[in-house]
């Protein structure tokens, strides 16, 4: 987990050797774009706070405003440099528009940059349920599920009609859902809570027990995710 909510970043013009904050995207002494280097994060980088209940308007209209700046055509004539950079940043800028723009993949960001990410954050295709590990708090969920899938594979095999076995799939659904509900309303809470201590400056002892809320509430969410997705598969088979 950092430090401190923000870590000071200063970034240097490769035109003309001045320094920059690392939120600002063109030299204030020779006005050239800069390039992106490492830069610090999205939230930085699109001039909001790092918080989990962002204003969506003012989300887009920063996205809007940057997008045109950082344009490419406007760089058409520029050094090779200056043109780099533009598209660096205007690609940067869709991956943190993209990536804060959507409540659930803003916390998974939040959680990566804090180093709280454990097993939230991952790329390509979502591993598969038996893959991972079942959080405490859905055994019951799991062992319930598991019987019941076991069931309808065996009414399947035995020749059940498809409206037996498909209610018994929703009926199964249900607890899952009414999980996935409970998950929700719980990442909402801590989320509001995260901004509190983000308005008042929290240290991060503060801090740490709700970012390990926050991830273990996104790890049984994942999860939740990929048992659905095993009840989706059942019913398309």
């Amino acid at each position: 987990m950092t430090a401190e909510m923000t870590t000071p970043t200063v970034q240097m013009c490769r035109s003309c050797g001045g320094g920059a904050s690392v939120d600002v995207h063109f030299c204030p002494q020779c006005t050239k774009i800069l390039s992106l280097g490492r830069h610090g994060d999205y939230f930085a980088f699109l001039g909001v706070p790092r918080k989990l209940n962002l204003d969506e308007a003012e989300l887009d209209q920063r996205f809007r405003q940057l997008s045109r700046q950082f344009h490419p055509d406007y760089f058409y004539n520029a050094s090779p440099a200056e043109r780099r950079a533009s598209l660096e940043r205007s690609s940067y800028l869709n991956d943190a528009y993209r990536t804060l723009r959507q409540p659930i993949s803003r916390i998974a960001y939040l959680l990566e940059l804090e180093g709280e990410s454990g097993a939230v954050l991952g790329s390509g295709a979502p591993p598969r349920r038996e893959e991972l590990q079942v959080p405490p708090a859905l055994l019951e969920e799991v062992f319930a599920l598991n019987e019941e899938l076991d069931a309808v594979r065996h009414e399947r095999a035995g020749g059940a009609a498809e409206h037996e076995w498909k209610g018994r799939l929703d009926r199964a659904r249900a607890p899952i859902e009414a999980k996935r509900a409970e998950h929700e309303a719980e990442l909402r809470e801590l989320s509001a809570r995260w901004d509190e201590l983000a308005d008042r400056g929290a240290s991060a002892s503060e801090r740490g027990p709700v970012l390990f809320a926050l991830r273990d509430r996104m790890l049984e969410r994942n999860y939740i995710s990929n048992l659905l997705a095993g009840i989706e598969r059942e019913l398309t088979q």
